[in-house]
């Protein structure tokens, strides 16, 4: 089992290896070979990665929007969620 990712630690490729990580967990527990225990720690574990990986995105949001207000205008860009369906 790995460390636990701390939210503020989460840049870059740890955020890419958090979401392998976390996708990984979740195909384990589709395939429902695992033993109880064993399911609930990957479940923990998929629980402390969702987690810190909403945090390090929150935080790229806020820089985001920072960086867009310092552009001098900030009517002029509007920020919505994310739909990774939207073309």
């Amino acid at each position: 089992m790995s460390e636990r990712v701390e939210p503020n630690a989460l840049q870059g490729a740890d955020f890419e290896a958090a979401l392998a990580e976390l996708e990984a967990i979740v195909e384990a527990l589709e395939q429902g070979d695992l033993s109880l225990e064993e399911s609930l720690q990957r479940f923990e574990r998929g629980v402390q990665l969702t987690r810190a990986c909403q945090a390090a995105l929150k935080h790229a949001e806020q820089k985001v929007e920072i960086l867009l207000r310092k552009t001098g205008a900030p009517g002029e860009f509007d920020t919505a969620p994310f739909d990774p369906d939207e073309d």
